[in-house]
């Protein structure tokens, strides 16, 4: 599953016996025993405070075992004991500061601890979460149920062999050193992506997609199986309260009023926020399709998305960005050869590197009505990643991708 971008080594989580039975239908709350009110109307989990339109008010207990009650067997609701217990009290297999690998009813799983970032009531998390759980596509990381205690929610995915995109491209212990050396793999991964956010945004069973928020490299699992992507954090944005509904006037005026938050405004990553996303802090399809135009940027050229350069002679330093060097190599002549990963050593098609360079600077226009759905993207890869194997087959390579991700 993910790793942090500090960790190249895997962790081995712990197997643990849990004292919850699979089969618990209660879901307790964590050990201050935090109350959380049901009304009639509305119920809320959000911290320690309380919210009632009525004078009952019963334990998160009760409340969240009513929550399982109402869910279909498909996805779990865990009771916090049990995450609890896995973790070890959060204290081993750390995989990053909010993340924890381990063993839950038998299965390798990882754990994302997050913050709700608004109020939530208990129907809304019932119903978003039973929808995402029955998402399935082979580039998404499969969400498999969810925990909460107090404002935290507790998001468990599968745990997926394998190192993060960022990694396998940039080799921080031998920058000479790449696990994505042909280009035909990397037209692989950026097939696998394309096709993984055109389902999350059009066929994942929401009648208006979903939005992804947390496109970037280091958010991106390449198998150790087959290499094939596999985008994290699918659901994030929907359970821990990110979203804004993009058509609500008045919730887009109070993300812009907000705009200056650290909250709202830096949920995204620097280098993957588009224009409109850094100046509202609303995240939308078109912010998606943005951080995927960077990403496959960042594939065909192997450079990180944002970088600083010293400049001159005075310590000064310049911020140099994959899509602007991007659009410079396409304007030189012999540019983009110069530009695509040299570590690719010139083996790559001359003719179809120049359109997937076009396609991802389509993705991260200025104006968001310019970008192309994912729809369309999906199937312009797919068509590139055809001409790729034409051009592999004609010069009759026999790629051997059987290499370990270990850090070299």
């Amino acid at each position: 599953m993910c790793k942090s971008k500090k960790s190249t080594t895997v962790v081995q989580p712990t197997r643990r016996i849990s004292t919850s039975s699979s089969s618990t239908t209660n879901f307790p709350s964590s050990s201050n025993n935090t109350e959380v009110p049901i009304t009639e109307s509305k119920s809320y989990i959000y911290g320690d405070k309380q919210w009632s339109k009525t004078s009952s008010s019963v334990s998160s207990h009760s409340s969240l075992s009513s929550l399982k009650q109402s869910l279909p067997e498909n996805p779990h609701i865990y009771p916090f004991s049990e995450i609890s217990t896995a973790t070890a009290n959060f204290s081993t297999n750390r995989l990053s500061t909010n993340s924890f690998r381990c063993y839950l009813r038998d299965r390798d799983v990882v754990i994302f601890q997050r913050k709700f970032r608004r109020k939530i009531d208990l129907p809304e998390i019932r119903d978003r979460l039973a929808l995402i759980c029955r998402s399935h596509h082979s580039s998404l990381v499969k969400l498999l149920g969810a925990s909460v205690s107090g404002g935290y929610i507790y998001l468990v995915y599968e745990f997926v062999p394998g190192g993060s995109l960022s990694d396998c491209l940039r080799n921080r212990r031998n920058p000479s050193f790449t696990n994505l050396s042909t280009w035909s793999l990397r037209m692989q991964i950026a097939s696998d992506l394309a096709h993984g956010l055109d389902y999350v945004h059009n066929s994942s069973g929401s009648g208006n997609g979903f939005v992804h928020n947390h496109i970037k490299s280091s958010s991106i699992i390449i198998s150790e199986e087959n290499f094939g992507a596999k985008i994290c954090h699918f659901g994030t944005l929907e359970l821990c309260g990110e979203s804004v509904t993009v058509g609500d006037s008045s919730a887009s005026e109070k993300n812009l009023k907000r705009s200056g938050s650290r909250g709202m405004r830096f949920e995204g990553t620097r280098g993957y926020m588009a224009p409109e996303f850094q100046l509202t802090g609303v995240a939308t399809q078109k912010t998606d399709v943005y951080a995927f135009g960077v990403v496959v940027l960042e594939l065909l050229s192997g450079l990180e998305a944002v970088r600083f350069e010293l400049e001159g002679n005075d310590g000064g330093y310049r911020r140099v960005s994959v899509v602007d060097t991007a659009r410079e190599a396409l304007k030189e002549h012999g540019g983009v050869r110069k530009w695509v990963d040299r570590r690719l050593r010139d083996s790559f098609p001359m003719d179809v590197s120049e359109k997937m360079i076009r396609v991802g600077l389509e993705c991260v226009a200025e104006d968001p009505n310019d970008r192309p759905g994912m729809g369309r993207v999906s199937m312009e890869v797919s068509k590139l990643y055809l001409e790729s194997k034409e051009w592999e087959e004609k010069l009759g390579t026999n790629i051997d991708i059987s290499v370990s991700l270990a850090p070299r």
